[in-house]
């Protein structure tokens, strides 16, 4: 990659994978010997791109607007020429577009990331969504997300790649978080001190189908005296949606569990959130593309209730690092609760081990980066042998 300059292209950059697999990229490409540009819209982790080396442009590639599309296009051509790129990365479908035609129009390779899957229910919203499946290389961030590609579009073997998103080990490892990182945690939860009590940990943005209300239905499942030590924490910003939250708490009041559960916003500091749980639980009712959360919980040794669909099958291996139910269940949840919380400290700790393993071996950061850099060095081998 010496020499080379990679430009990714994403709607903006704030909180999510999509936007954290930029970064992680970012950090490969300038240790590689290569310059790093991003466009996006803007947002909060922009200082945290520049700081590992890249150079961010901004201007509104997240419109859907065709005219501004097509404008965005130019733009992209014009900084492709000046700035010298040599590929361009697209990892949402209104930039895609942009990035296609300005990748026609400059001759360079252009590649293209599924962070999901996208539904389509017109001819019109399909041929939208099929800019993701034109890339030179089409990378799919699990088996699930490339399977659902393929049963969507004809694509080629040799241009669909299944690189998974990967877990930063060296900030997911629980020997790196302090004793006091994680009793702090526990005490703005209003959690009693470690070893006392079991804390169920449900982290994600606070909206229906994340599952937190699958989750209470799941916990009001337990007799009184299995919920006795238990404490769910709900851990994520309501990002607006007030009525939701005011439905969970209503909910949790007539369900009589309310004293068992704790609404909690976002913390930065996730290692140390996931070492002050016990189990950690997700609940999505739609498919996860990946799953993050289950694989940086398994990262930090904790054991996982996940749903048996998405992501989750390829990061929660069922009986191993935890356990799966059926999706949207609140019986199935409830009875995979009663499954880890009876096997006792000392099997689940075993179940945490076996996840930080598996996650190890086959979802790291450092994986991704190698994968992906190896995917932009076989498109400009590619394309330098052709210019010859």
């Amino acid at each position: 990659m010496t020499g080379r300059t990679i430009l990714q292209v994403i709607p903006e950059l704030g909180a999510g994978g999509a936007e954290r697999t930029v970064l992680e990229m970012a950090e490969a490409i300038t240790a590689a010997g290569g310059r790093a540009l991003a466009v996006s819209y803007g947002g909060r982790l922009v200082g945290d791109f520049e700081a590992l080396g890249g150079r961010h442009i901004t201007f509104n590639v997240k419109t859907k607007n065709p005219i501004a599309m097509r404008a965005n296009a130019s733009r992209l051509a014009k900084l492709i020429t000046e700035e010298g790129v040599d590929l361009i990365h697209a990892r949402s479908r209104a930039p895609a577009w942009s990035a296609y035609w300005a990748a026609q129009r400059t001759g360079i390779p252009f590649v293209t990331t599924y962070h999901g899957a996208y539904s389509a229910r017109s001819k019109v919203k399909r041929a939208y969504n099929a800019i993701m499946a034109k890339g030179d290389r089409v990378i799919a961030n699990s088996e699930w997300t490339a399977g659902q590609v393929r049963a969507e579009y004809d694509i080629d073997d040799d241009r669909l790649v299944t690189i998974p998103r990967g877990v930063d080990l060296m900030l997911f490892d629980p020997a790196a978080v302090a004793p006091e990182r994680v009793e702090g945690q526990r005490r703005a939860w209003e959690l009693e001190p470690s070893g006392e009590g079991l804390c169920l940990l449900l982290p994600g943005r606070l909206t229906g189908w994340k599952g937190q209300g699958l989750a209470l239905e799941a916990l009001s499942q337990l007799s009184p005296g299995e919920r006795e030590r238990l404490t769910l924490v709900l851990l994520g910003d309501a990002q607006g949606r007030s009525d939701y939250v005011q439905g969970l708490m209503d909910n949790a009041r007539a369900l009589e569990i309310n004293h068992k559960v704790r609404f909690m916003p976002h913390t930065r500091d996730m290692p140390a959130a996931f070492l002050a749980s016990d189990i950690v639980i997700s609940a999505s009712t739609r498919p996860e593309a990946f799953g993050r959360t289950t694989a940086e919980a398994s990262a930090m040794g904790r054991p996982v209730i996940a749903p048996d669909h998405g992501g989750a099958r390829e990061t929660v291996i069922e009986g191993e690092t935890g356990t799966r139910f059926t999706p949207g269940d609140a019986a199935g949840l409830a009875a995979s609760l009663r499954t880890l919380i009876s096997i006792g400290p000392s099997a689940r700790a075993a179940m945490g081990e076996a996840g930080r393993r598996h996650i190890t071996a086959n979802f790291s950061k450092r994986g991704l980066q190698a994968a992906t850099l190896q995917v932009y060095s076989d498109l400009l081998g590619g394309v330098a042998k052709a210019r010859v």
